[in-house]
């Protein structure tokens, strides 16, 4: 743990009070004790990827059964894309402000200063467990285990078998099938498909903590591409028309390619599996008598990935429009939550922090400077809704880029900036939601006054999310601890900058480098070596080489490298000799260990 959050986590309150909320509709026990939390996210999964939204052609009987005895928020909204939104619901902020911007090349690293939801919980006296999807940072100060988690089973990277996560990506098209897993930071082979896995070991973690208070943080990495599945649950689906059903609706439907007709099947099955799983794990909360103080909550991390039926909204993931945003969200807890129904309040994914420390009784730090605010009083009906706020939403790939791609929301008025048109002009729509739900209508001409006041909020926030800190100097992994040694930095959270000389983009990493002293650096490779070729290994200010021969190799390793404490570039320029030229190569991933 670093100094900077050694010193905040001082500063929490260890102070836990007994829940006493009284609602005008429900009477709370005042003598109850802690209650649990699973939070359940899902990944890709779209707003209309579920029964109860009116898709007639999926089956997710354990997920219609949850909405309809939830307290549901009908317009909860999260970021465009992954990383971002699993920032937010971490720390209670908006992602930019904590340093999470992209899905890769550098952009999904969260600042392991920053205090979560884990870190509150755990100094509460709950078991912590985080399974599945982390995409927050692979190394140490970032990773679940660093960030509040007593237990964690994780993959790497933004899913299982992309190029950050090393160990299973070679496997490519099985990939999903007996990962390699990090479990409580070591590698772990697994046996089994992978949400099968993350079931089993959710199953685990509450038997072995039912006891105790626990916050288990259950992040499939399903239905996310590649679309792997098994068999029967393909089979499921295999003869359906996905867009079959909708023709009477009256609302937009995205146009549908055969390939993503066949993407919908592979889709619905994976969801269709995690439903099954999920059925297994309410079945053994209830076994365990820990279903009536357990808060269940289910939601998505976006909307999804290939066009499909997605409840008429326009867009899909990386997307500001609605379809890329909303997303479902069920809050489950019959100790409390006696009264299902729909919160017609929108509702937000940095709202789950404040939320779950108010509900479990844990103080918040006022240093936080959170984003999100706690929605307790809508959950258990002590108010219909909450003053208005300003909405922002935003995702570029790579760098911000001002106006590409971003929204702004006050009340049902939204501003979308689109980037600029063919003579360079940015360009803006505005949208009523009250009347037009499904942003269909461009009504700017004729509100210019309404679009120039959500433009200049627009631009106060862009503003001040690109001033960050953490944007603007990258999160940076910390080697030379005994926190993580050896150090293994892969492609997802790597940065990239364009060769005008090589005409390729090369990849570095900035790294701090906790003490001097001397390191092996082992560059890994793909593929095998089969052709001589040359190492420049760019360390700062020093460059290390090593011609070598090609042997069919996997690696490349320099030994007793002295680097001295402070901030570093690490930039592994390979090249190889093929027909006479020399042509560069990517490194696979790199191992330092000192």
């Amino acid at each position: 743990m670093n100094d900077t959050k050694r010193i905040s986590m001082l500063n929490l309150s260890l102070f836990i009070t007994i829940l006493g909320l009284v609602s005008c509709e429900e009477k709370v026990d005042l003598t109850i004790e802690k209650p649990n939390v699973i939070l359940i996210i899902t990944d890709d999964q779209g707003f209309g990827d579920i029964g109860y939204y009116g898709n007639p052609n999926i089956k997710t009987p354990v997920l219609d059964s949850l909405a309809r005895k939830s307290v549901r928020f009908d317009e909860f909204l999260v970021s465009p894309v992954c990383a971002p939104t699993r920032a937010s619901i971490m720390t209670g902020k908006h992602a930019m402000s904590v340093g999470v911007h992209d899905t890769y090349r550098g952009g999904a690293t969260m600042a392991g200063s920053e205090i979560t939801i884990a870190e509150l919980l755990q100094k509460s006296n709950y078991k912590t467990g985080m399974i599945g999807k982390w995409h927050l940072g692979d190394n140490y100060p970032m990773r679940p285990q660093d960030q509040g988690f007593d237990y964690t089973l994780n993959h790497l990277s933004g899913g299982i078998g992309q190029y950050g996560d090393w160990p299973n990506t070679l496997k490519k098209d099985s990939s999903y099938f007996n990962p390699v897993l990090w479990k409580n930071g070591k590698q772990y082979q697994s046996k089994g498909y992978c949400t099968d896995v993350f079931t089993e070991a959710a199953i685990e973690f509450v038997e072995e903590n039912k006891k105790d208070p626990f916050f288990l943080y259950l992040s499939f990495n399903a239905p996310h591409a590649p679309l792997q599945l098994p068999k029967e649950y393909y089979d499921m689906y295999k003869d359906i028309d996905p867009d079959a059903g909708f023709d009477k609706d009256g609302r937009p439907f995205p146009n549908v390619t055969p390939h993503s007709k066949e993407n919908a099947r592979k889709v619905y099955g994976m969801i269709s599996n995690i439903d099954d799983n999920l059925g297994l794990l309410f079945q053994k909360l209830k076994e365990l008598k820990l279903d009536e103080n357990t808060l269940v909550i289910f939601m998505t991390d976006n909307g999804p990935q290939h066009p499909r039926y997605v409840g008429g909204m326009r867009g899909k993931k990386g997307s500001v429009f609605q379809g890329g945003v909303r997303v479902p969200s069920f809050w489950c807890f019959p100790k409390k939550f006696k009264n299902p129904r729909d919160i017609m309040n929108p509702a937000h994914h940095y709202d789950i922090l404040p939320t779950l420390a108010e509900f479990c009784g844990v103080e918040l730090p006022k240093y936080l400077n959170i984003e999100g605010r706690s929605l307790l009083p809508l959950l258990t009906n002590k108010t219909k809704e909450l003053p208005e706020k300003f909405i922002h939403r935003y995702w570029h790939r790579s760098s911000p880029v001002k106006y590409k791609n971003v929204s702004t929301r006050k009340g049902n008025l939204k501003l979308v900036g689109r980037g600029k048109d063919s003579m360079g002009q940015d360009q803006f729509e505005l949208f009523d939601l009250s009347q037009d739900p499904y942003e269909q209508n461009d009504i700017s001409e004729k509100n210019k006054q309404k679009t120039q006041d959500l433009k200049i909020e627009m631009d106060c926030w862009l503003d001040k999310m690109m001033a960050e800190e953490h944007i603007i100097n990258s999160p940076r992994p910390i080697i030379g601890t005994s926190f993580e040694n050896p150090v293994m930095l892969n492609q997802n959270d790597g940065l990239f900058v364009k060769d005008e000389h090589l005409k390729k983009e090369l990849i570095y990493w900035d790294v701090l480098v906790s003490k001097t002293k001397t390191y092996t650096i082992t560059i890994h490779l793909d593929s095998r070596l089969n052709t001589d070729g040359k190492l420049e290994l760019i360390l700062g200010n020093q460059t290390k080489v090593l011609n070598f021969k090609g042997n069919n190799q996997t690696y490349l390793s320099i030994k007793d490298i002295e680097i001295q404490e402070g901030k570093l570039t690490i930039m592994p320029k390979i090249f190889i000799n093929r027909n006479n030229k020399m042509q560069y190569k990517y490194p696979f991933y790199i191992e330092i260990e000192g």
